[in-house]
């Protein structure tokens, strides 16, 4: 008989259920955002469409209480996950006072609530890097039992806060998880033409960690790999560079004209084998090796 994906990763079925509504929330919370942006109600979205798998998949990995996440703009399946409710998103959506983020202040994407150790990050790409390895130390140096999980995507794995950081966490072999979401394009710019390299995770052996890359689209492969990683950290054996590889369904953002740089087919194709795939098998019942 077939084994059965998540019972082997210790998972049960109310876990795994709970993963489904999780992503099945981001991506609903998302698409509302859409709709008010367009109807002049909010300003800005920034999305998590075709990224929610890799981003529950990893959070679920984490332990809620003693972990630190420091999420990227796109991370509404992590801060989900974290704690973060769907009020708390439209507050920030719509700018308002009672923003746990900011207290309106900052533009959505900007998540942020110390009572659940989700770390503010700002606009410029990848500083949370830094952030995060340096958590990761000072948990190291206060023997505490932490990981601290840190997202970017591909487009910011050029950046020297990354490359800084990565090599830091390295040296002092320190509980780190860099997840890259490489959904392939950098705002306009596709992947072959930002990274030399077949894929990012190849970078990992530059800094003395392993590197892995996993499909995105899937849940539980995403959770296996990302555990394994805490599990290391933990154990003392340094960070790991984990990268997801999915698909952004959407412009960069509310700003952004995506027809002016990629085909309204490929993004059509994209979203008929992204996520949702898996989460239809998944209610199928057929989480299974086949």
């Amino acid at each position: 008989m077939a084994e059965n994906r998540h019972a082997a990763l210790g998972l049960s079925d109310e876990k795994v259920l709970e993963m489904y509504e999780t992503m099945l929330l981001a991506r609903r919370l998302d698409e509302r955002m859409w709709l008010l942006n367009r109807a002049g109600k909010i300003p800005f979205v920034i999305s998590c469409q075709g990224q929610e798998a890799a981003q529950v998949g990893a959070a679920f990995a984490l332990d809620r209480e003693k972990d630190y996440v420091l999420p990227y703009y796109r991370d509404m399946g992590v801060v989900l996950t974290f704690g973060m409710t769907a009020k708390d998103l439209m507050l920030s959506g719509f700018a308002k006072a009672e923003d746990p983020n900011s207290g309106g202040r900052q533009m959505p994407g900007h998540f942020g609530q110390k009572k659940n150790r989700i770390v503010t990050g700002s606009s410029p790409v990848t500083t949370q890097v830094p952030h995060a390895v340096g958590i990761a130390l000072a948990g190291k140096m206060e023997k505490k039992d932490l990981v601290t999980f840190v997202t970017f995507g591909e487009g910011s794995s050029n950046q020297g806060d990354f490359h800084e950081g990565a090599n830091f966490a390295g040296v002092h072999k320190l509980p780190v998880i860099f997840m890259v979401e490489n959904n392939k394009y950098a705002i306009s710019i596709p992947y072959e033409r930002q990274v030399a390299a077949e894929k990012v995770s190849d970078r990992a052996i530059g800094y003395g960690m392993p590197g892995v890359t996993v499909d995105g689209n899937d849940p539980l492969e995403v959770y296996k790999v990302v555990k394994e990683a805490a599990d290391r950290g933990r154990q003392g054996e340094g960070p790991t560079l984990v990268e997801a590889v999915s698909y952004r369904l959407t412009p960069h953002s509310s700003d952004d004209d995506d027809r002016s740089y990629r085909a309204p087919d490929e993004v059509a194709q994209d979203k008929n084998e992204g996520p949702y795939h898996y989460l239809r098998r998944l209610f199928e019942g057929k989480w299974h090796h086949e």
